[in-house]
């Protein structure tokens, strides 16, 4: 694909995100609720989308574009150690939910960013927050695959460009962190 096609698959997917402006609104209140209330957030992703759950983070522990109070945040994917050992002793398609098990509480929300929506750490972990009774969040691109449906709240972004889908994932959470800065302020 050439810089200019790539550009404009990009754009186009930016430019769609308004057909899912429901989903963007409600996701953007489940993620205030959540903080407003002492909750945390989960979030957890598969390469890129894992690098993106840590910038999230980043976001809410440290700050986005202004200092407010540091906000409760885990990303379950950034712990090596952890993360091999669940995986050699129980299978890394557990990577997520185990951490889910031992760390969600009652009005925590789990978040979990995919571009294919068929990974099976994510579908596992979709299905452990719901065991457990705690709100998820799905990034979600390419249709959603398996994951379509099983999050309290998702957002689809339309196309069918996974590279697009993340682009538009990060454009979202820092849509995300101008909420937060304005609920939470310095």
């Amino acid at each position: 694909m050439t810089f200019d096609d790539s550009l404009a698959e990009t754009t186009r997917t930016l430019q769609a995100l308004p057909q899912i402006r429901p989903a963007i609104d409600r996701a953007g209140q489940l993620i205030l609720q959540t903080l407003r209330a002492g909750g945390k957030l989960l979030i957890g992703g598969n390469g890129g989308s894992s690098a993106e759950a840590g910038h999230f983070v980043t976001e809410l522990v440290g700050r986005y574009a202004k200092t407010r109070r540091a906000l409760p945040a885990i990303a379950l994917s950034s712990d090596g150690a952890l993360l091999s050992c669940i995986g050699n002793d129980f299978g890394f398609e557990h990577a997520f939910a185990r951490q889910i098990a031992a760390l969600a509480q009652p009005g925590d929300l789990v978040v979990l960013l995919t571009s294919s929506g068929n990974s099976a750490n994510v579908l596992t972990a979709l299905h452990e927050a719901q065991k457990k009774g705690v709100a998820t969040l799905a990034f979600l691109g390419r249709g959603g695959g398996q994951a379509a449906g099983l999050a309290t709240c998702e957002l689809l972004i339309p196309g069918p460009s996974g590279a697009a889908a993340q682009e538009a994932h990060l454009f979202l959470i820092h849509h995300f962190c101008e909420l937060i800065d304005q609920a939470f302020p310095s």
